[in-house]
């Protein structure tokens, strides 16, 4: 957070990016000086364009002073929006260069010189006629070079914000960086500084975040947070702090559709928790999570599933054809799945859908499957266990039953392991699963490592996935070895093989 260094500004003008309000705490207060500064392609244009459309919509006169994009330019930005910018007067300086004047009489507003420029005059006029209340100045990377030393430079920047204070008004500059050194000096001068940042993984679309680096005298979210350009404008997505949402919920226990799951987990999982599902691929992480789900919408609790490994139509079509009745469930609207292609979406963005989730649909159950495709598109994010960590926090105050998936890779051996960090310690469940192969036949294995609220079996069972759903099995008492895959069997053919021919399988 930002230092607060004085009471709130009791006015805020808002940006019209509700994102970028929140991180602000609000706004940005009246009557002050902000720099917005980023690479070409960042999105600073339609940000400033946004910040005069809600200004208009406040009834506020929003003025776009260009110096490097035509008004035509401008218009077509907004058209490929689809906003009406009707509200908003642009006042295009491109072209001017040719007024006549001599070199150096190229200053606008300072008082010496406000008469000696054509350019100068025309905006001061422009200013007195329409009295806007939000000015946009597009943008510094021109004035430098109009001004063509620093001190000239820093000296414009001043009178600008003095004219526009005198003026009351709340004024964004924006700044591309074209600079072949740093120039600090707009961000000494301006009230407050927000940066923007465009970063090209080496896969996937490109990767958008922001930064307040500074807003003098107010709190603010610090950081950063990701954003994306979508038709319509800028959509943050400020970063999680999970401290900051607190709900009150009943603790109770939530059951699979398996008894026998429920008893090996000492009655269910219990709200507010997260259960990490580990074992390699096919081995029923997806259909057990599911199986808890399906209780809840059955209970009539919303839940939603993000999909990363599988599209939907197999995810329904094999919880349908384990008596899960996934897709009754989403017809009813109890729940609702999204199928999420991480190459084209940042960290922010899916902490963002999934408090949405929470938070606009009432959802009370979250299926991550699987972290696997999550983590393994991103190689770049370095943090995301912690991004992860603070999103099974807020996940856990809200009360919201939690399941993630985590494939390992190989099938069968003592080399099974995950490729990515180990991310056990953040679940407060551990259930493992495993093949192990017995007479011929592939077997599978379920057990559960941890569980930090409650009781819970030690045993290792055997279970399959049938027509009548999942089975749990009696405990494996005649194997040893069975987690590593290469068991040893030291008992007698009985009811291992027994049982397991005692089922249908699907």
């Amino acid at each position: 957070m930002g230092n607060s260094m004085s009471e709130r500004p009791s006015t805020l003008a808002k940006t019209g990016i509700s994102g970028l309000d929140l991180i602000l705490g609000g706004g940005l207060p009246h009557e002050r000086l902000y720099l917005v500064e980023g690479c070409p392609g960042t999105g600073k244009t339609t940000l400033a364009m946004q910040f005069l459309l809600e200004g208009a919509k406040q009834g506020e006169v929003g003025l776009y002073v260009t110096l490097s994009e035509s008004e035509i330019e401008l218009a077509e930005i907004a058209q490929s929006h689809g906003w009406d910018t009707s509200g908003v007067r642009v006042f295009e300086m491109v072209g001017n260069e040719d007024a006549g004047l001599p070199e150096g009489q190229y200053t606008f507003f300072h008082p010496s010189e406000v008469e000696l420029g054509k350019t100068t005059k025309t905006l001061v006029d422009e200013v007195e006629r329409t009295r806007p209340r939000r000015v946009v100045f597009d943008s510094l990377s021109e004035l430098r070079l109009i001004a063509q030393n620093p001190l000239k430079y820093r000296r414009q920047v001043l009178a600008m914000k003095q004219f526009f204070a005198d003026r009351r008004c709340t004024v964004l500059v924006l700044d591309d960086l074209t600079a072949s050194e740093a120039d600090l000096q707009p961000q000494s001068i301006a009230h407050g500084v927000i940066c923007l940042e465009n970063v090209a993984p080496e896969y996937g679309g490109d990767r958008r975040r922001l930064r307040v680096q500074k807003l003098r005298g107010v709190h603010f979210r610090g950081g950063y947070h990701d954003y994306a350009i979508n038709k319509g404008g800028l959509v943050v997505f400020p970063r999680l702090v999970a401290a900051e949402h607190q709900s009150q919920f009943t603790a109770s226990l939530v059951e699979s559709q398996s008894p026998q799951l429920n008893l090996l987990l000492g009655g269910g999982v219990p709200r507010g928790t997260s259960t990490l599902i580990l074992g390699p691929a096919g081995s029923g992480k997806s259909s057990i999570a599911a199986s808890f789900i399906s209780t809840m919408c059955e209970r009539g609790e919303k839940c939603a599933v993000f999909l990363f490994d599988e599209n939907l139509r197999t995810y329904l079509e094999r919880g349908d054809g384990l008596g899960l009745n996934m897709t009754r469930h989403v017809e009813s609207g109890f729940l609702k799945i999204r199928q999420i292609d991480p190459a084209e979406m940042s960290p922010g963005e899916f902490s963002h859908l999934v408090c949405e989730a929470v938070e606009n649909d009432g959802a009370k159950g979250v299926i991550v499957d699987s972290l696997s495709g999550f983590l393994h598109s991103m190689p770049a994010e370095r943090y995301m266990l912690l991004h992860m960590h603070e999103l099974l926090t807020y996940l856990s105050q809200m009360g919201i039953v939690t399941m993630l998936l985590l494939a390992q890779h190989g099938l069968i051996g003592a080399n099974m392991g995950t490729r990515n960090a180990d991310v056990s310690y953040i679940a407060d469940t551990t259930i493992l699963l495993r093949y192990f192969e017995s007479q011929g036949r592939v077997h599978k294995a379920i057990s559960v490592l941890k569980k930090r609220m409650g009781t819970h079996e030690d045993s290792i069972r055997q279970f399959q996935l049938s027509s009548k759903g999942l089975e749990v099995g009696p405990p494996l008492t005649k194997f040893h070895g069975v987690l590593s895959g290469t068991p040893e069997f030291f008992g007698q053919e009985d009811s291992l093989m027994a049982w397991s021919d005692g089922h249908s399988r699907i």
